[in-house]
């Protein structure tokens, strides 16, 4: 067994090589032992140098309906009312706690998923100085 500390992308590339080839390895065997090591390693560079962002909570709940074979009808009661399910799923209105606790236990997605924001950014108004016209129009902000 000879394991290193995985400190670029070289030794990262090689770890990963060597734990296909200790792939199936028994646990608890000499070779089994390795492959829990460089895992934990190469989980940890991965976590340092490619982390995965949190999917939008809209992506997330529309994620497990259809992993799980169901409609948005099935937010019925969870999220509230069918009108409010549908102000929610297009982004009018934010998820509240009450929600979001309900959304997790009867759903099981990850609350931290759930926690972010849901709406679009507020679109703020901008004076453009023009000789034509005085009236502020709206932009995008950014």
């Amino acid at each position: 067994m000879n394991i290193k500390p995985i400190r670029s992308d070289k030794d990262y590339q090689r770890s990963l090589e060597r734990v296909e080839q200790l792939w199936g390895a028994p646990v608890g065997s000499r070779q089994g032992d390795e492959l829990e090591i460089l895992v934990a390693l190469v989980e940890g560079y991965e976590r340092e140098h490619y982390p995965i962002s949190l999917p939008h909570p809209l992506d997330a709940i529309r994620f497990r309906l259809e992993q799980t074979g169901k409609s948005l009808r099935a937010l019925d009661g969870i999220i509230g009312q069918r009108t409010r399910v549908y102000e929610v799923m297009r982004g009018d209105r934010a998820l509240s706690l009450k929600m979001i606790r309900n959304l997790h236990r009867d759903l099981g997605i990850p609350a931290e998923v759930l926690i972010q924001p849901t709406q679009a950014p507020v679109r703020k108004r901008v004076r453009h100085r023009s000789s034509k016209t005085k009236r502020p129009t709206l932009q995008k902000s950014a």
